[in-house]
């Protein structure tokens, strides 16, 4: 019997081929990402970071001038978290050094070469975004507290928005950070396809983040920070019990899950192709 040509010629092996030769080439450019991020010098990470903890805050900003410009109405939170992609679209937008963002472009060339060596840029790289990142957010917070940021009832709004990440102790707060470091992190790797679409893949995943109430380390440090400015919490309780549990969260999310299971993918896919098997 004649067999009948698939549509376009292409078989189910031929598309599987072509979907991990994509997942392939993607992973060769976050990994390059990742390699051209690690080997940056400290002075431009460190600055980079800066700018990022900064502008991250227009998040909070925007956030509290949505919610006080609306009534005490139950869509509120809603229509405010529209707010919460703002710092994300100009960090990432404008390429600054984001610590979730990060947790899967360094994670991937670790992964793929695992040495003492690589694990030693990776932290070097984490460690300058994380503390360059929250240097910026603490400016900022303390911008909004001493008024240089908006008026009083901005402040108290973003006060209010501020005081939902104490309903949540520290292990709940690294559990509900884990998802979010895996939405963040599907971002970075995203983005090299998304081209035109760049967006509004950052805006919809990170209005996700937002309306799920998941904890993001860097936003949840301005939050944090601006609490502690404001005599709400202590120094401990700020570092220890708020920002410390959702980096912890993050990194698992972003670096532990995300990263590992991308590269875990494409990994097995070139181990089938040169046995001649199939996934």
């Amino acid at each position: 019997m004649e067999q009948h040509d698939r549509p376009n010629g292409a078989g189910a092996d031929d598309v599987e081929d072509l979907k991990a030769a994509d997942a392939r080439e993607l992973h060769q450019t976050v990994r390059e990402m990742g390699e051209a991020e690690l080997a940056r010098p400290a002075a431009a990470l460190l600055f980079s970071g800066l700018a990022a903890g900064l502008s991250i805050n227009t998040s909070l900003i925007a956030e509290a001038a949505l919610h006080r410009a609306l009534p005490d109405a139950p869509w509120r939170e809603l229509v405010v978290a529209l707010g919460y992609p703002i710092g994300f679209l100009i960090v990432i937008l404008g390429r600054l050094q984001l610590f979730t963002e990060s947790t899967v472009t360094a994670m991937i060339p670790l992964a793929t070469r695992p040495s003492i060596a690589g694990l030693a840029r990776t932290a070097r790289l984490w460690g300058l975004v994380l503390g360059a990142n929250l240097v910026g957010t603490a400016i900022a917070a303390a911008s909004i507290e001493g008024g240089l940021l908006g008026d009083a009832e901005m402040r108290r709004g973003a006060l209010e928005i501020s005081a939902r990440i104490l309903t949540l102790g520290p292990w709940d707060t690294f559990v509900n950070a884990i998802p979010a470091g895996f939405l963040i992190a599907t971002i970075a790797w995203s983005l090299p396809n998304a081209r035109d679409q760049a967006f509004w893949v950052i805006f919809i995943v990170t209005y996700i983040v937002a309306i799920a109430g998941f904890s993001h380390s860097v936003v949840g440090s301005d939050e944090a920070f601006l609490l502690l400015f404001a005599g709400r919490t202590g120094l401990a309780e700020t570092l220890f019990g708020l920002i410390g549990p959702a980096v912890l969260g993050n990194l698992v999310g972003g670096a532990g899950l995300f990263a590992v299971l991308a590269h875990a993918q494409v990994r097995s896919d070139a181990a089938a192709e040169k046995t001649g098997g199939r996934r």
